[in-house]
């Protein structure tokens, strides 16, 4: 089994920045890539960024040239910098492992909070 564990969310100015971090526990070399997704309230829950084990990252169009997302093998951990932070921004943000096998799976986090001021 995997578990994943976010942290880093928080109260930022609009252009401010904030890290996410996200740590993986278990059986973390069944890992295929990792990931962000968030969830703004009433809305739902929409992708953000991914990095797959051989290195290749993908973004949504809305956060482009602003996050970064990028892992830490050794730590089992991916990062999510997030950069010129806007209102918009504002969502609980989650953690997303993929899990390979016979039967793959996803693995979320609990998510953490990021509050965007204006």
């Amino acid at each position: 089994q995997v578990q994943v564990v976010e942290s880093g969310g928080g109260l930022v100015q609009a252009g401010g920045s904030l890290r996410l971090s996200c740590v993986a526990s278990g059986s973390v070399f069944s890992i295929n890539a990792m990931g962000w997704y968030r969830q703004a309230p009433g809305k739902q829950r929409e992708f953000v960024a991914i990095t797959t084990n051989s290195g290749r990252t993908g973004y949504a169009d809305s956060v482009k040239g602003r996050f970064t997302i990028s892992r830490d093998n050794a730590k089992n951990s991916v990062y999510l910098q997030m950069n010129d932070l806007k209102p918009e921004d504002t969502a609980d943000y989650y953690c997303l492992a993929v899990v390979a096998g016979t039967d793959p799976y996803d693995v979320w986090g609990q998510g953490t909070q990021v509050t965007v001021s204006s």
